[in-house]
C-alpha cells in the first residue's frame, strides 16, 4: 500500500527495545517538525485554500501526537531529550534540483512530506507488530493508522496543485528509488527514520 521500495530491516525494532526513552524523544521532535512543515506549507501557499485548510487539520493532529508521546515520556519516568539532526529527511529535502516554480517547488514538498508520512507508517507498523511491550505496540498501532492517512493527504495534494506538464507519478517513483538507497543504510539507531 504505501509503495515503498525497501522495507525496514526488522532488526531496527531490537535497537528501538533498548533505547525506548530516546526513541520517544526522537518521535516527539518528528511530530512536531511535520506541525512547523504544516504550518510552513501554510505561510508559503496561502492562497491555496484547501492546502490551508488541510494542513491546518495536519499541524494540529501533529501537535495532538506530539503531546502523546510527551505524556507517555513522562509517564515512563523519562524528560525529553533534545532534538536531533535527522539525516533522512535532510536527504530527502537534497533529491530534487533547486530552482524552479513556485508550484513545482510546492509538488516537491508535499511528495517529500508524503513519504516521510509512508516511512513512518510502515516504522509504526513494524513497532505495533514486533515490540514485546504491549502498551507501546497499541500506541504505535493507533498512530500508523494517522500516517497512513497523512501520506495519502500530501499525494492528492501534489496530484491537485501540479502544474500543467509536470509528471507527478514519475517524481514519485524517483523519489521512492533514492528513498530506498537511503534506507539501505538506515535502521541502525534508536531514530524514527535512522
Amino acid at each position: 500500500m504505501l509503495g515503498l521500495k525497501l522495507p525496514t530491516d526488522p532488526r531496527w525494532v531490537n535497537i528501538v527495545e533498548k533505547n525506548v526513552d530516546e526513541i520517544l524523544t526522537d518521535h516527539a521532535y518528528c511530530e512536531q517538525k511535520a506541525a512547523n512543515s504544516a504550518i510552513s506549507l501554510i505561510i508559503g501557499y496561502p492562497e491555496k485554500s484547501e492546502l490551508v485548510t488541510a494542513m491546518t487539520d495536519l499541524a494540529q493532529e501533529e501537535m495532538s501526537h506530539f503531546k502523546m508521546v510527551h505524556e507517555l515520556i513522562l509517564k515512563r519516568g523519562f524528560t525529553l531529550g533534545r532534538e536531533r539532526k535527522d539525516e533522512y529527511v535532510r536527504a530527502l529535502q537534497s533529491f530534487f534540483p533547486k530552482g524552479g516554480s513556485r508550484e513545482t517547488h510546492l509538488v516537491h514538498r508535499l511528495l517529500i512530506a508524503g513519504l516521510i508520512e509512508a516511512r513512518s507508517c510502515e516504522r509504526f507498523r513494524l513497532l505495533s507488530e514486533e515490540l514485546e511491550d504491549v502498551e507501546l505496540r497499541k500506541f504505535y498501532r493507533k498512530l500508523m493508522i494517522s500516517e497512513a492517512h497523512h501520506y495519502t493527504l500530501f499525494l492528492k495534494l501534489a496530484r491537485q496543485y501540479a502544474p500543467e506538464g509536470v509528471d507527478v507519478d514519475k517524481k514519485w517513483q524517483a523519489l521512492l528509488d533514492h528513498e530506498a538507497q537511503l534506507i539501505k543504510n538506515l535502521g541502525k539507531q534508536e531514530t524514527i527514520h535512522g
